[in-house]
C-alpha cells in the first residue's frame, strides 16, 4: 500500500511539474491582456446597448458578456492548445522531456492540466470583471446562475483543450486550429443535425447524421448562456447538471486517451 502511494505521488509530481511549466509559460505570453480587451468590450456594451435596445438592454448586456467570455476563451484554447505538443516537437525539446523519467501519458496529462489551469484563471478573471461592471452599472443578474454558466463554460473549454491537443498531435497547427474551430461550431449544432436526420429522405444522409451525432461532442449540454440571458429564475435541475458535467468530463477523458495513444506511436 505504501509503495503504491509513493508511486502515485511520484507520478503526480511529474504531471504537476509539466503543468506548472505550461501555466507559467502561457502567462508569460501576456495572455491576461485578454482581460483588458474583455473589459473594453463590456464597457462599450453597457454604454451603447441601452441606446439601441430600449427595454431589452439588460438581456443583451448579459448575453454579450457571456458570449465574449466564451469566444475569448475559445481563442486562447485554439491558438495555444493546438501548439502545446507541436511546439515541443518542432523545437526538439520533446526529446529532452521524454528522455527524463516522464512518460508520454504524464506529459500529455501535464500539458492538459497546465492549460486548464490557465483557463480557470482567465475565465475567473473575466467573470470578476463582468460581475464588477454589471454591479457598478446597476444591471440586474442572478449570481448563482452566472457562476453556474461560467463553470460549465470552463468544462467546455477543458473538453476543447483535449480536442485541440489531439488534433495538434496528428496534424499541423493550421489544420489543428481549423479542426478545433469546426468541433466547436458543429458541436453546438449536433442536435439540429439529428433533427435533420428525422426529416431527411436519403438513407445515406440519415446514417451520416446519426454517425456525426454519436461521434461529435454535444456542446449544448455545457451551454447555459441562453438560460442566463433569458432570465431564468431558478437553476436547471441538479440531476441534469450532474449528468451534463459527467458527459463533458468523460468525453474529455476519451479525447485524452486518443491523444496519448497517438502520441505513444509517434517517432521523434
Amino acid at each position: 500500500m505504501e509503495s503504491t502511494l509513493t508511486s502515485f505521488s511520484m507520478v503526480w509530481a511529474r504531471i504537476w511539474t509539466v503543468a506548472r511549466n505550461v501555466f507559467l509559460e502561457v502567462l508569460r505570453d501576456r495572455i491576461l491582456y485578454v482581460v483588458g480587451v474583455f473589459g473594453l468590450v463590456m464597457v462599450m456594451a453597457i454604454a451603447l446597448l441601452p441606446e439601441v435596445a430600449a427595454g431589452t438592454e439588460n438581456k443583451l448586456i448579459l448575453d454579450t458578456g457571456l458570449a465574449a467570455i466564451n469566444l475569448l476563451s475559445l481563442f486562447v484554447v485554439v491558438f495555444i492548445g493546438t501548439g502545446l505538443i507541436n511546439k515541443e516537437i518542432e523545437k526538439k525539446t520533446v526529446l529532452v522531456l521524454i528522455a527524463k523519467p516522464v512518460s508520454r501519458l504524464e506529459f500529455i496529462l501535464g500539458k492538459h492540466l497546465g492549460l486548464s489551469l490557465v483557463m480557470a484563471v482567465l475565465i475567473a478573471s473575466l467573470t470578476a470583471v463582468m460581475l464588477g461592471l454589471l454591479t457598478f452599472s446597476g444591471v440586474p443578474f442572478q449570481l448563482d446562475l452566472m457562476l453556474l454558466a461560467v463553470l460549465f463554460m470552463f468544462l467546455e473549454m477543458v473538453l476543447l483543450i483535449a480536442a485541440a491537443m489531439m488534433f495538434g498531435v496528428v496534424t499541423s497547427n493550421v489544420l489543428a486550429t481549423l479542426m478545433t474551430l469546426a468541433i466547436f461550431a458543429v458541436g453546438h449544432e449536433t442536435r439540429n443535425i439529428l433533427e435533420l436526420d428525422k426529416i431527411a429522405e436519403s438513407e445515406n444522409f440519415r446514417r451520416i447524421a446519426e454517425g456525426l451525432f454519436l461521434i461529435l461532442p454535444d456542446l449544448e449540454r455545457l451551454n447555459l448562456k441562453n438560460e442566463i440571458a433569458n432570465g431564468f429564475v431558478a437553476p436547471p435541475s441538479g440531476s441534469g447538471l450532474l449528468e451534463n458535467a459527467a458527459y463533458g468530463l468523460i468525453y474529455t477523458a476519451l479525447l485524452l486517451t486518443v491523444t496519448v495513444a497517438v502520441f505513444e506511436r509517434r517517432q521523434f
